[in-house]
């Protein structure tokens, strides 16, 4: 077991303290009585009962959730759709294409992507909104998912769903019953990165939102563009708060699993 020198532990402080001292800096200031984020004058919740009550930031946080929900359960079909194809087809004509296709959002600029989502609904006469937020979401998402869902069905054993075929299951049954169950956790994670990424991005909604359609990322950059507001301070500490509370409540499932799981092998072991 290797010791922790005092030069590891330095590195690990300072890259800690890189990290999370500005958040913790933007927790602490968020119960700041004083409208300068930067003047500390009491301690105080007041910005939170504000920020419950502006309704453009309530708004814009709904349809923020409805485009991320929306976009990466969408993503997360066709995501693992591509990925099978991509694993299970084989060599078909134009499989280099399509696989350049479905990997190419991983590496093209946003700024690319935006502008060229907004000249196609353009050019379509399709009038920005939700539905177009939705649509350039999961054009770039379900490029992560494939990712996820492929590297999980490469590892897979297809003997499994030669025992279901040979019990009598169709191709869809079998998949539906032992592929899917087996590679969940892939489709999930596939799915809460999707969400994630939906939640974060603004480049590409800013091209293709339109005026009835504001994100949460758009509202908060248009608004810090006149200065941070105690307000953002309050909702960026609740997002935090949210994402920690979803950390911490994944891990602690997985360690419940996990221990089923080895407690299930034990049992097992003793009947044998």
């Amino acid at each position: 077991m290797r010791r922790l020198t005092w030069f590891n532990a330095t590195s690990l402080t300072f890259g800690f303290a890189f990290l999370y001292l500005p958040m913790i800096l933007l927790i602490v200031y968020s119960f700041n009585s004083s409208k300068l984020v930067t003047v500390w004058a009491g301690f105080s919740t007041k910005w939170y009962g504000t920020l419950v009550q502006n309704e453009a930031f309530l708004d814009a946080a709904l349809v923020t959730l409805k485009v991320a929900v929306a976009s990466s359960t969408i993503a997360t079909v066709l995501g693992t759709m591509a990925a099978l194809v991509l694993v299970r087809a084989g060599r078909f004509p134009g499989r280099t294409l399509f696989s350049g296709m479905i990997y190419a959002p991983l590496v093209m600029p946003e700024v690319i992507t935006g502008l060229s989502l907004l000249l196609l609904f353009i050019g379509i006469g399709l009038d920005r909104g939700i539905l177009t937020i939705i649509l350039a979401h999961t054009t770039f998402s379900m490029a992560f998912v494939a990712v996820v869902v492929s590297s999980r069905l490469m590892s897979f054993d297809r003997s499994l769903e030669e025992a279901a075929l040979d019990l009598g299951c169709s191709a869809f049954d079998a998949f539906r019953l032992v592929t899917l169950p087996i590679i969940a956790p892939a489709v999930i994670s596939g799915w809460l990165l999707a969400f994630t990424l939906s939640l974060d991005d603004l480049v590409i909604a800013s091209f293709t939102a339109g005026p009835s359609a504001t994100t949460l990322p758009i509202k908060i950059w248009s608004s810090i563009r006149l200065g941070v507001s105690p307000e953002i301070n309050a909702l960026s500490t609740i997002m935090i708060g949210i994402v920690a509370v979803g950390v911490v409540t994944a891990s602690l499932v997985t360690k419940r699993a996990s221990l089923r799981q080895q407690a299930e092998e034990r049992a097992a072991a003793g009947q044998v």
